[in-house]
């Protein structure tokens, strides 16, 4: 085996440690920071590990465990658990204080990016029942010491700053650790810009000078599109959301197909009085004129009701019923003698034999939470006729899965390990498996669904988590008969599907509305219907959205956030840098791009925008599509910055670059920014093209036309009358007021009105208040992390507090009169 290393990269040494600690023997070689040397990733990465099987490890924890695992010395599911979390959570938070440290000199900012998994460690460290962990603090103090460790040091760092320094030079700059976006007064972004050498500054102004010299016109798109011999065909599929409701945000951002079976189907049709048929026709249309208005493209829209998918789903069942992969069962069931039918999850209601809520569903109770199994429920009653069901039992098909286990673990360490699979994926995806499969029901008494074909099956259809995921096939096959180039040829193509977390498991991140659920009966949240009437622009939902993404955990939707966004990001950061470009060379060179003569603060904007330019198209890559989205806004950040003379030429340059990478982001406003300044057709494929690079596509004298505001700003006033617009109520807390008002306890001691707030005499104070902003911000930043860590409700309720202070003295700076807190009532 053959270990690749590079001098001066911190994730070396512990590899080479490992090497020391077990003995194992393996060739090691020094290679460029920059060289690729597993052939299928993306960029470069490094270390890695060539095994004798041509298999690559290239994640530090990886190639330790590998080594131990080889040596004898297999981690527990402790340790296993502990690595995956310095992986994902503590190396990114490192990294970013290492760029902040080294390269920008700001050790307050790098300690403050390690708070967050540092307060965990501790954390974790001070609760009961971690004995195993409590030396890891003087284990810490003598690792150091070991030779090991201390040959591995020597190996990589060599004693010196400068290889370290080189090494961080030429990685990306690691975004903020933050998870959960909230309102601040900071621009995100603004901790520095990365250090660009002589080298890459000189690269960058020969890319600048080639222009649009020898380029070809980009190819047509021409239907049906199929994969092609030698170039990259990747597939994206989005997930399958029921078609019987309106869509909310959450289900924008990534469920854009339709799910037309399943007992949600059927049950909203009783609803409503139409057949199940008729549901699926009215919201299919729907659901498409909602994505139709966020400018949601497709190359074909789809859904499960057609021909194809009863014809793919039953030629899989065959296939899986030969090959021994499905079991018989009897499962006992509710049935109605009244509707002479056994009754589905969402057909019955009854008592929570958990928390005796006295309407809880068939498949779960809405106010414990807690799974139910349907005959599990008290005094269960069928939701269309009322009556009171009986226990019966039916036969039913299972999927093997335990008889799959082998190969599904097989194929998965090669597919996590070779793709992009998010971090929830892979938890949710190895839980099921450190759990062990179990046979899983494919088989419904439901009328609506596709039907299973097994003659001693008559009257049953697939289970709606069965049928679904063979929707992506079916309507790729309702697209072009040539449907099986696309998911049987696994050499050339590239497959990306996009889902809830909920949905993991059957193929992992919620969108919530201001730290509650969306609930169309509630009236709380916004969906796809609503927005259009907000007056707020489809290209500002989409951007907001977008910024908020839930990539890695679960993230909340904010009025007062969104206004923020749009009024620093996008009016005052984006939409100003592209405007005064425009308008200075309609106001000072008659329309004309003026001649560019760089000096050297162009030549290094430019190889700025070039680097930043790269980061985004590998971020793209690897599906981060909300860090790609800051890309854009640090470019733009970056030319507000820059002095005014030659750069008017290059501005207008890096607008046209900023066009072509909005695109995807914000269609309306990327074809408004090209038709103000008459850009070439080409220009975006250009820049685009394979790793990217800014080239000069507007030349001098290029004629511009009419330059315009691109956004406007949200005001306080319309954003709290949309929060309470679409704010709803919780109909349990209201209840429980009115019940706490109508019925006080016996021998409660009257409690006198609170007295009216003291009128505040309010000065502001501008530099106070900018203080404060930062303090609030850098507050707001350790609550988050230690909810995302789930610390102790104390540790947070303390921290809390003292935010909300911060708050207070924040509006008074401002001239304001602060808000009061919020009075919790006793409980009794």
């Amino acid at each position: 085996m053959k270990l690749f290393i590079s001098e001066g990269n911190p994730h070396c040494v512990k590899v080479l440690a490992a090497v020391k600690l077990t003995g194992v023997k393996c060739d090691i070689s020094h290679v460029d920071h920059e060289e690729r040397v597993v052939p299928y990733l993306s960029r470069p990465t490094l270390p890695v590990l060539l095994l004798p099987s041509g298999t690559y490890l290239f994640t530090p924890n990886a190639i330790c465990q590998y080594f131990f695992e080889v040596s004898g010395q297999e981690a527990n599911s402790l340790c296993n658990q502990w690595l995956e979390w310095e992986g994902t959570e503590l190396q990114p938070a490192l990294a970013q204080a290492l760029h902040l440290s080294v390269l920008q000199g700001k050790a307050p900012e790098a300690a403050r990016a390690l708070q967050g998994p540092l307060s965990f460690l501790e954390q974790s460290l001070s609760k009961k029942g971690t004995q195993f962990l409590s030396a890891v603090h003087r284990w810490f103090e003598r690792v150091g010491l070991l030779e090991a460790c201390q040959v591995a040091s020597q190996l990589v760092i060599n004693g010196k700053g400068a290889a370290l320094k080189t090494f961080l030079q030429k990685q990306p700059v690691p975004h903020s650790q933050r998870r959960d976006p909230q309102p601040c007064n900071q621009a995100e972004g603004e901790d520095g810009e990365r250090v660009m050498t002589e080298e890459e500054v000189q690269a960058a102004t020969q890319t600048w000078n080639r222009g649009l010299t020898d380029c070809p016109s980009p190819a047509k798109r021409e239907h049906p599109i199929l994969p092609q011999e030698g170039k990259r065909n990747v597939l994206i599929t989005s997930a399958l959301p029921y078609v019987n409701n309106v869509p909310h945000l959450g289900n924008i951002i990534g469920c854009v197909l339709s799910a037309d079976y399943g007992t949600a189907t059927e049950n909203k049709a009783r609803e409503e009085g139409l057949s199940p048929r008729e549901i699926c026709d009215k919201y299919h249309a729907v659901h498409s004129a909602i994505y139709k208005w966020f400018q949601i493209d497709f190359d074909f829209f789809g859904r499960t009701t057609t021909s194809q998918q009863t014809e793919i789903a039953q030629d899989i069942f065959w296939r899986l019923h030969e090959r021994g992969f499905l079991i018989e069962d009897m499962v006992e069931q509710l049935c109605c003698q009244s509707c002479q039918r056994f009754l589905a999850d969402r057909f019955v209601e009854g008592v929570c034999p958990h928390c005796q809520y006295p309407e809880a569903r068939g498949d779960q109770c809405d106010k414990c939470g807690r799974l139910i199994n349907a005959v599990e429920l008290k005094n269960p009653q069928c939701k269309v006729c009322g009556q009171t069901p009986i226990v019966r039992s039916s036969k039913h098909l299972f999927l093997d899965l335990p008889k799959l286990e082998s190969q599904l673990e097989e194929w998965l360490e090669q597919s996590v390990s070779s793709g992009d699979w998010t971090a929830n994926a892979r938890q949710i995806t190895r839980s099921w498996l450190r759990d062990g499969l179990k046979p899983r029901c494919i088989t419904r008494d439901l009328k609506w669904g596709t039907p299973v074909p097994h003659p001693d099956f008559t009257g049953k259809v697939f289970y709606v988590w069965f049928d679904a995921p063979i929707g992506y096939l079916s309507i790729t096959a309702n697209y072009t008969d040539q449907w099986e180039k696309w998911w049987k040829n696994p050499k050339q193509v590239e497959l990306y599907n996009f889902m809830a977390k909920d949905n993991v498991p059957f193929h992992s991140v919620y969108l919530n509305y201001e730290d509650t659920k969306f609930s169309k009966s509630r009236g709380v949240g916004v969906f796809g219907d609503m927005a259009k009437d907000t007056g707020i622009p489809a290209d500002v939902w989409r951007f907001y959205l977008l910024y908020v993404r839930p990539e890695n955990q679960d993230a909340a939707f904010s009025w007062a956030d969104m206004a923020l966004k749009n009024n620093s990001e996008l009016l005052n950061n984006l939409g100003n840098f592209i405007n005064r470009g425009g308008m200075f060379v309609s106001k000072f060179f008659d329309g004309r791009v003026p001649q560019m003569e760089l000096q050297e603060e162009d030549r290094r904007l430019i190889a700025q925008v070039g680097w930043e330019l790269r980061q985004y198209i590998q971020l793209l890559d690897k599906v981060r599509i909300r860090d790609a989205l800051k890309c854009i806004l640090n470019i733009s950040r970056h030319g507000n910055q820059t002095r005014a003379g030659t750069v008017t030429g290059v501005s207008v340059n890096v607008a046209c670059l900023l066009s072509a990478m909005m695109q995807p982001y914000m269609p309306t406003v990327s074809a408004t920014i090209r038709e103000q300044l008459l850009a070439p057709p080409v220009s975006a494929d250009v820049m685009l093209r394979d790793d990217g690079g800014f080239v000069c596509t507007l030349s001098a004298g290029h004629q511009i036309g009419t330059v315009s505001p691109l956004f406007q700003k949200l005001e306080a006033d319309q954003i709290e009358s949309l929060r309470k617009k679409f704010g709803g109520q919780q109909p349990e807390e209201e209840d429980s007021k009115q019940q706490t008002k109508a019925q006080p306890e016996a021998n409660a001691t009257p409690v006198s009105p609170p007295a009216p707030a003291a009128a505040v005499e309010t000065h502001a104070d501008p530099e106070r208040a900018k203080q404060l902003a930062q303090e609030v911000a850098e507050q707001g930043d350790k609550v988050r992390n230690l909810k995302a860590q789930k610390a102790e409700k104390s540790v947070i309720t303390a921290e809390v507090s003292k935010l909300l202070e911060l708050k207070k003295q924040l509006a008074l700076a401002e001239g304001k009169t602060p808000e009061p807190t919020p009075q919790k009532g006793k409980k009794k």
